[in-house]
């Protein structure tokens, strides 16, 4: 970088160091109640990128006493979600943002950019989908191959009996799937296109089936942080689609979900639960992601609220009509902590307390001093509803240095029981397992 850039972004840091330093510790924006403070804005939002590192030889990330985190695979690029098939096989999305995408205008928009390559997060996307397989039970995988490639950023998959389908960030598709291939050579058929095009701010596509596999359930990120870039920009977008597998018809299941990512269902109830990243520069300590049954016509407040009825002044016009109908959501895993992943702990082998309940997988902050998220998180659930404080799962992703090792995206649960997550800058799988001692 230059030297006038430089000035440049010292100067913003300083603007920032004014504006976004949380006054609360992140604890404080997580449950139920979370806190929700006045709001602290600033010229600038706060920058307090933890610079991409990577894993030392042998490094791996900290598990909860009573569990043991393992490489499953390494080496991978950028992969960021993963999907177990019924044989035992893991899937893993390795890519990244589209190309060429419009992501923030003006001054802005370029320091974003810069930091993105900083975090790790700017490497091309490598646009396929790689198969994973652990056939002696070791847990590691010895064989991978391309199972779909020559994909559009691709993000969520699901397989509904032998249909198998991959939403890429412009689209959902739909390819023939054989149990036990290794490699799908057949091309693929659109189902529906999704909101993309030249800005596609938030690119990822999550996905999920109905129990019967007649529905599909998309989640679509919005265009920009509170509508600033017009909410023409948004039609269709912060919100979660549901698609008719035969028709490919779709209408909006629900609305007003800033960033929506993680999906999973939970098994009591058979509700349709949601990670949800929340709005930038209102300070350190909001606005709280969260996690939120969804219900089939529900508004939850984006651009014009959060958390319900708490007013975001920046966004004009208004729409009180609107605001009035915001449903709160269920529970909050705190500010700027990036919450993505998201999985249900039902068919998990793991002991108590992993045993009813959600994981999430936590991306980490760039905008809040002290950093929060860098971490895989369990909530427990009873009686369908979360009944208690969050559970460190796996930290132990920064240095000490502040440098991000890794950064945890997708979870799932594999045919064994064992948590999977996908690590977009460590390159790797890791598995987490019971511990030999806490074994049934």
């Amino acid at each position: 970088m230059n030297r006038p850039l430089l000035v440049i972004a010292a100067t913003l840091g300083a603007f920032a160091a004014c504006e976004g330093t949380a006054r609360l510790p992140v604890s404080a924006g997580m449950g139920v109640a979370p806190h929700l403070p006045p709001p602290d804005r600033g010229l600038f939002p706060a920058v307090e990128i933890a610079e991409a590192k990577g894993w030392p030889s042998g490094g791996k990330p900290v598990a909860h006493p009573g569990l043991v985190v393992t490489a499953f695979a390494t080496g991978l690029d950028h992969p960021r979600w993963l999907y177990v098939l019924p044989n035992g096989d893991i899937l893993v999305a390795e890519t990244n943002a589209p190309p060429n995408r419009d992501n923030r205008p003006g001054i802005k928009g370029w320091f974003f950019k810069f930091f993105q390559k900083k975090a790790g997060g700017a490497v091309p996307s490598a646009n396929r989908i790689t198969l994973l397989r652990d056939a002696d039970g070791d847990g590691t995988a010895e064989t991978r191959s391309v199972f779909l490639d020559s994909l559009s950023s691709p993000f969520g998959m699901v397989l509904v009996g032998s249909d198998f389908y991959v939403a890429n960030t412009d689209a959902v598709v739909r390819f023939p799937y054989v149990a036990g291939e290794m490699h799908i050579d057949a091309p693929g058929t659109q189902v529906t296109a999704v909101p993309a095009g030249r800005i596609n701010h938030h690119w990822t596509k999550g996905l999920v089936a109905s129990a019967d596999g007649s529905k599909l359930y998309v989640s679509v990120g919005s265009n920009s942080n509170v509508g600033e870039r017009g909410i023409a920009n948004e039609e269709g977008r912060a919100a979660i689609w549901e698609i008719d597998t035969r028709s490919g018809h779709h209408r909006v299941f629900a609305s007003g979900l800033r960033n929506p990512v993680g999906m999973a269902w939970e098994p009591e109830t058979g509700e349709l639960w949601v990670a949800v990243n929340e709005r930038d520069e209102l300070g350190g300590d909001l606005v709280p992601d969260y996690m939120t049954a969804v219900r089939d016509g529900g508004f939850y407040g984006w651009p014009y609220s959060y958390f319900g009825h708490h007013l975001d002044e920046r966004v004009k016009p208004q729409r009180p009509d609107l605001v009035a109908t915001a449903i709160r959501p269920d529970y909050a895993l705190g500010a700027h902590t990036a919450s993505l992943g998201l999985a249900s702990a039902r068919g998990a082998t793991l002991p108590s307390p992993f045993t009813h309940g959600m994981f999430i997988g936590q991306h980490g902050s760039w905008n809040r001093k002290p950093r929060s998220g860098y971490k895989v998180i369990f909530v427990p659930f009873a009686g369908g509803v979360p009944s208690g404080a969050p559970v460190d799962v796996l930290t132990g992703f920064l240095n000490d240095q502040g440098q991000a090792m890794g950064r945890p995206v997708g979870v799932a649960i594999d045919r064994t029981g064992a948590l999977l997550v996908a690590d977009d800058v460590g390159n790797v799988v890791w598995r987490v397992s019971a511990a030999a001692n806490d074994r049934d």
